[in-house]
């Protein structure tokens, strides 16, 4: 199991910045914002700042039910747009993934061995469908296949 994302293992959090000096974390907070002025606010910020901005700015009204569908879309793209960091999750194999935390997130992680652990899960997700993409396997065929 991978208890955290720090070390070896910081490619799998939302504030690693990516190759081209992109974050997730950067993304994440501007696909939740009401108000389109709000989106400049955050260029050029670190993670940890967006993530504080993000906090304070007006929230779509159907974020609730699309923020995980959200999430998932970006952890996808940065690992298909990266291939070395799609390569460093697939050597994590079939080991349990899971974002430890002590800053009390239990959402997205896990934080004094509670937590949904939604990030933990959206990885792993991302990671079987990235090794099925790597076999040259389109999930298309697995479709077809599937009764």
């Amino acid at each position: 199991m991978i208890s955290a994302f720090t070390g070896e293992y910081r490619f799998l959090s939302n504030f690693f910045i990516e190759p081209d000096w992109s974050h997730v974390e950067g993304e994440y907070q501007v696909l939740k914002c009401a108000n389109p002025d709000d989106v400049a606010q955050f260029s050029n910020l670190t993670p940890a700042q967006c993530k504080a901005l993000g906090r304070r700015v007006d929230i779509r009204k159907d974020w609730e039910p699309i923020k995980l569908a959200v999430m998932y879309d970006l952890v996808l793209a940065k690992f298909r747009e990266h291939p070395t960091l799609m390569a460093m999750l697939l050597n994590t194999k079939d080991q349990k993934l899971v974002e430890g935390n002590r800053w009390g997130d239990r959402y997205w992680g896990v934080c004094g061995s509670q937590g949904e652990n939604h990030l933990g899960k959206i990885l792993m997700k991302v990671r079987d469908e990235v090794r099925v993409v790597a076999r040259g396997i389109n999930h298309e065929s697995l479709r077809k296949v599937r009764p």
